[in-house]
């Protein structure tokens, strides 16, 4: 298990939201960002649509990562929200997203963005750890479960 602590804070962490598109998502992770990073919630959503443009982020099995790089953080920032409803994301396996991990990165991060997807990616592309996110009954056991990785807390 790959501890996320340093890229997640518990208020980064949402579980039961309602979006019916990627826009709306986006918005839902700009307002999320905003108390943890101090940016304007619209930058992190047109941030994340801008890349979004370039390709889906939604590399399948139900996940998305969208990711962008912002002026005024220091480090990588990540947000977590398992949706109510999945939502069409052009993943590349044309499956509907219900798990989301954005990623926020500094402009210059250039190689720590990247390390911090690859580890994202990597735990993310788990079947066991994906199941136990979709069945955790609440934002502190989701938390837990990337923190921690404790699965008593998912029940």
């Amino acid at each position: 298990m790959t501890d996320f602590s340093d890229l997640l804070r518990p208020d980064a962490v949402m579980t039961g939201l309602s979006a019916t598109s990627r826009k709306a998502l986006f918005q839902q992770l700009g307002t999320l960002a905003g108390p943890g990073t101090g940016i304007d919630p619209r930058v992190v959503t047109e941030k994340l649509a801008a890349r979004e443009k370039l390709g889906s982020t939604g590399f399948g099995g139900g996940v998305a990562i969208p990711h962008a790089k912002l002026e005024g953080i220091a480090a990588p920032v990540g947000l977590f929200i398992r949706l109510a409803q999945p939502i069409a994301f052009d993943a590349v396996d044309d499956l509907p997203v219900d798990l989301v991990f954005a990623l926020l990165s500094p402009v210059g991060a250039g190689s720590d963005h990247l390390k911090a997807l690859a580890r994202v990616s990597r735990q993310l592309r788990d079947r066991a750890f994906l199941a136990k996110l979709r069945g955790a009954g609440s934002r502190d056991a989701l938390y837990a479960l990337f923190t921690i990785g404790d699965a008593r807390h998912a029940a």
